[in-house]
């Protein structure tokens, strides 16, 4: 699995400081409707070439702010952006792709709704000469995928499982407990990640009967949750409170992978009466520090989430954009571990580091990600 990657370390504070400087060059653009296409800069490094960036959905806030960094951190290096959101719908995003080629994008940005339709457009985008940056989500079974970028999300899921383990006491010999366990979307690769890492650290405990599934719900296949909806995450939980979690069964821990299955879970929870004295919240795992999950942490209902500064994921590809369009190769950090099925993708990996009560004002705050007034 992927090892941390220390060398990327040394580039977050000074991506930190230039942040001030990217958002006051991106005061002048602005975009509509989901789609722009806007040269800010005459004669800087991206000398007008178009680069086209191609979002899952806007319906979630994580991924409204990717494509805003991307957009951006590109244009300002003097890029023309075609930035579409394709509404979580596999043919929109092939047609979006198709009209950014047909454009005459030289290169493509796509975090894939489904990691497994893109091989057609792929194709087309190799015959003309576009090449293919996989953003945070590895574009699977094609040869037709140059480079990816993303966090190490095995790590992402390690962290979830290592904060269950802290907080319950696992090491130390503390339970048993009760968890139930939810994965993300199938269709994702990275469900897989950030459902291996977790598991890695709970397994052992599961089987020495510390942590108790009472559902018996482990598997992948079991407790994944179709395109990442809360509502579905909410539905899920709902029956898993009516059949194991009445009569004074205490629910302890819930494994989310993400923040838009917290907040379903969360919903949940509040609508059977957790969040009392007598009924507190379990400790529940997030990830993406959602504006509405934070609330949630500062208000005791979410314990944690993941942060992924997405600023600096845009800053990686940014690069990887002026290494192919300058003729020389992208930096990568790992070659051996992002097999899509047909080959094995060069990678770009970024550290997520977790956020909770205790440091979240650091960390996101005078991070300079939100202001305290969004986190009212």
């Amino acid at each position: 699995m992927p090892k941390g990657i220390p060398h990327v370390l040394s580039k977050v504070l000074a991506a930190l400081l230039a942040c001030a400087t990217i958002l006051s060059l991106s005061a002048c653009s602005k975009s509509t409707g989901g789609t722009s296409s806007a040269n800010t800069e005459s004669g800087t490094a991206g000398s007008g070439e178009m680069i086209g960036v191609s979002m899952p959905t806007q319906s979630l806030q994580r991924w409204n702010q990717d494509g805003s960094n991307m957009q951006k951190q590109l244009e300002s290096k003097g890029y023309k952006v075609e930035l579409q959101y394709a509404n979580n719908d596999v043919n929109t995003q092939v047609q979006q792709i198709e009209n950014m080629i047909t454009k005459g994008c030289k290169v493509l940005v796509i975090a894939a709704i489904d990691g497994s339709s893109l091989t057609d457009v792929l194709s087309k985008a190799k015959d003309s000469g576009c090449k293919v940056i996989a953003y945070d989500r590895l574009i699977m079974k094609t040869p037709n995928v140059d480079y990816y970028a993303t966090f190490d999300n095995y790590k992402v899921g390690a962290m979830q499982g290592q904060y269950l383990e802290t907080k319950l006491g696992l090491k130390e010999g503390k339970g048993p407990f009760n968890i139930e366990i939810f994965a993300g979307d199938p269709g994702d690769n990275n469900s897989h990640y950030f459902y291996n890492g977790a598991m890695d650290v709970l397994n052992p405990y599961i089987k020495s009967g510390k942590l108790v599934v009472q559902s018996g719900q482990i598997d992948f296949a079991k407790v994944a949750i179709t395109g990442w909806t809360s509502a579905k995450a909410q539905e899920r939980m709902d029956n898993l409170i009516t059949s194991k979690y009445t009569g004074g069964t205490k629910l302890d821990a819930v494994l989310s992978p993400n923040d838009s299955l917290a907040i379903g879970i969360i919903a949940s929870l509040q609508s059977n009466g957790f969040g009392t004295s007598d009924k507190p919240y379990p400790i529940i795992t997030g990830q993406d520090c959602d504006i509405a999950n934070v609330k949630a942490i500062i208000a005791g209902q979410q314990s944690m989430s993941i942060f992924k500064d997405t600023r600096l994921l845009a800053e990686e590809v940014v690069s990887m954009v002026d290494a192919i369009l300058q003729g020389s190769t992208p930096e990568t950090n790992n070659t051996t571990d992002y097999n899509n099925g047909v080959k094995v993708v060069p990678t770009e990996l970024l550290p997520p580091v977790y956020v909770d009560k205790s440091n979240y004002e650091d960390i996101l705050i005078k991070g300079g990600y939100y202001t305290a007034d969004q986190l009212k």
